[in-house]
């Protein structure tokens, strides 16, 4: 009995812990080690078993076959989910981390599902109204014991309130706190067996599941969950292409939790997303579209948009539902992300290892010189079809051959993104085989380029446009063509952004193209058309000129003839609009400088000019 009431307590102990602590659970569970030699029997023998059968194909050779190889790969997987939710949740970890699982085994991981069968109906309604605290007849007006879905934290019941409105209520695993601390604590001291006993382990296994282990608490709290809710609902609320269902916060607590019942078919169902009238292709658009907003402005991403999380409402709105796996992106990491990007179109392979040293993923005192041609194999083939063309998919798998030889470290946020981007791309291919993530990421890559005012961003952008102190506009004309392939494109305001960039320091080179380009001009007109823009010279020498005769000017300069070209073919292009914009030109506040060069510059060229007359009249 005394048995009993410790393992009792111990259990209880577990309940109560409301955050990932790796101390606190060492000391609940190394007080009676009866539960936790049970359990350790439970996994470890068919661990150790499974482990030992794939030393065996080592030892003999067989698993250097690759359909061996990927039939150990796909036990392995099944393995995880007969043992439970923390080990299920460790193997979708692990599907991220290609600088710790080999190739094969990745991609048999990322096939990896949390669906399991659903509990008894009557536990669920006493975990609810133990949780609650009151009855479930005075909150719900009906409630559907039989769960219409389950997943391995919890499952969800439909329901209708006392004021008739339809709620899906999530309700958690009874004792699943207590089972997922359990086995974090069994892997955790596996893994620091492994990282101190096994040479060739260079990541920290550790680390990983500390991680693994405070994300999974955080979705086991589903007041946590409701908060992300919140949170994400305000970034998105003046997105009316977005739904995010409303959260019943008085009646959600840690283990319940009520929201609103969504009508709506998943993405991938491309005949009933047709059947509400609505392009699957729009659908998918939105998506991308949204998930950059999260990854690169908010910084606050849906880490788990598999396409149960993400329905086709019949008013043409993309629904994001569950929302206990978030992560955030420091605005730091969100710049580092975009310049890494500017160094890969650019094939600057050098600068680019550099860019994942500053995002997290190598030491700074790690030797980038093999890295470097590693990073040329991988890309430079991709980059030759454009990245409108790049397979997502292969270059990740590539580079992940890359992070499996050198000592790489994957940052937490970094798997999650990978995780969301390929699961995105994986819906999206559902509907269109030929979609690729990275075609559609570019455009709004290259509108934040041009939009951010961010110093770091500023530079990046005259890295992407200037070669050396040669303006390429083909590259500033590809950027903008790009950056017009989004929906929601504010051409008046692009064109401002454009024109802050070119009279910035940034813009320096082509200020003096510019001055040059202006000079040519007026010398081929006449020396004295100089009047008509030196509106910064003193008064006495200033000629007035009508505006649109300083338009008309303006408009015949190469640099700016060119930039009209480039926009020329943009949706919302008129000549009225480069017309209002011209007059910017003349009031910059570099202006002033950009006159007297000019001035100068023909007064020079109208003083060699006259030396040359006057020596042809001598002869």
């Amino acid at each position: 009995m005394m048995d009993k009431n410790e393992e009792l307590g111990d259990f209880i102990e577990a309940s109560g812990l409301l955050e990932y602590d790796p101390l606190l659970i060492s000391k609940i569970y190394q007080k009676n080690p009866k539960r936790l030699l049970k359990r350790i029997w439970e996994t470890l023998v068919p661990i150790s078993l499974f482990l030992i059968g794939v030393g065996w194909d080592k030892i003999t050779g067989l698993l250097n076959n690759p359909k061996k190889a990927r039939e150990r790969a796909n036990e392995f997987s099944n393995l995880l989910v007969e043992l439970g939710p923390a080990f299920i949740k460790a193997g979708q970890a692990l599907s991220t981390r290609p600088d710790i699982v080999p190739k094969v085994l990745l991609e048999e991981l990322a096939q990896l599902q949390d669906q399991l069968p659903g509990f008894n109906g009557e536990l669920a309604m006493a975990c609810l109204e133990e949780d609650l605290g009151i009855k479930a007849e005075k909150i719900f007006k009906y409630i559907d014991i039989n769960p219409i879905s389950a997943a391995s934290l919890g499952q969800v019941h439909k329901a209708k309130l006392k004021n008739n409105d339809t709620v899906a209520v999530k309700i958690q695993r009874p004792g699943l706190r207590e089972q997922i601390t359990l086995d974090l604590y069994i892997v955790r001291n596996i893994f620091i067996w492994l990282k101190g006993n096994i040479w060739f382990i260079r990541s920290d296994l550790v680390a990983l599941i500390d991680e693994l282990g405070k994300r999974i608490f955080e979705e086991m709290d589903y007041i946590n969950e409701a908060n992300n809710a919140y949170k994400f609902k305000k970034f998105h609320e003046n997105n009316d292409k977005i739904a995010i269902p409303k959260i019943y916060k008085e009646y959600t607590s840690r283990r319940v939790l009520v929201m609103e019942w969504i009508e709506g078919v998943k993405l991938t169902n491309i005949n009933a997303v047709k059947n509400l009238g609505i392009n699957p292709d729009e659908m998918i658009n939105i998506g991308v579209n949204c998930s950059l907003k999260q990854l690169l402005e908010d910084g606050f991403f849906h880490a788990d948009p598999h396409p149960g999380n993400l329905l086709a409402l019949k008013d043409g709105r993309l629904c994001y539902l569950d929302f206990g796996m978030m992560s955030e992106v420091s605005r730091q990491s969100r710049t580092g992300l975009i310049k890494a990007v500017v160094h890969l179109v650019n094939k600057k392979f050098d600068k680019l290892s550099k860019d994942f040293v500053s995002l997290g993923f190598l030491n700074e005192d790690i030797d980038l010189e093999p890295i470097v041609p590693a990073f040329e194999k991988v890309f430079s083939k991709a980059l030759e079809l454009g990245v409108n063309k790049m397979d997502f998919k292969s270059v990740t798998d590539d580079l992940s051959g890359v992070m499996y030889r050198f000592p790489f470290k994957l940052p937490p946020y970094y798997a999650l993104i990978i995780r969301s981007l390929i699961t995105l791309e994986g819906i999206a291919l559902s509907v269109d085989e030929n979609f690729k993530i990275l075609g559609a990421a570019y455009p709004y890559f290259a509108r934040r380029l041009i939009e951010d005012s961010d110093p770091q961003l500023r530079n990046s952008l005259k890295e992407m446009v200037f070669d050396g102190k040669t303006f390429k506009w083909e590259k500033l004309e590809n950027l903008i063509t790009s950056a017009s392939n989004q929906n929601d494109l504010n051409l008046e305001n692009l064109i401002d952004k454009i024109l802050d960039f070119l009279f910035s320091s940034n813009g320096g080179v082509l200020q003096e193209e510019l001055v040059e380009a202006i000079i040519l001009k007026i010398d081929s007109l006449s020396w004295g058309t100089i009047k008509k823009i030196n509106n910064k010279l003193p008064q006495s020498i200033r000629y007035k000129t009508k505006d649109n005769e300083e338009t008309r000017f303006l408009m015949e300069v190469k640099p700016i003839k060119e930039f009209i070209n480039i926009i020329r073919n943009i949706p919302g292009y008129s000549n009225k609009l480069i017309i209002k914009k011209l007059p910017r030109l003349i009031k910059e506040k570099d202006a002033r400088n950009m006159s007297i060069q000019i001035a100068k510059g023909v007064t020079e060229k109208s003083i060699v000019r006259l030396i040359r007359i006057a020596a042809r009249g001598k002869k």
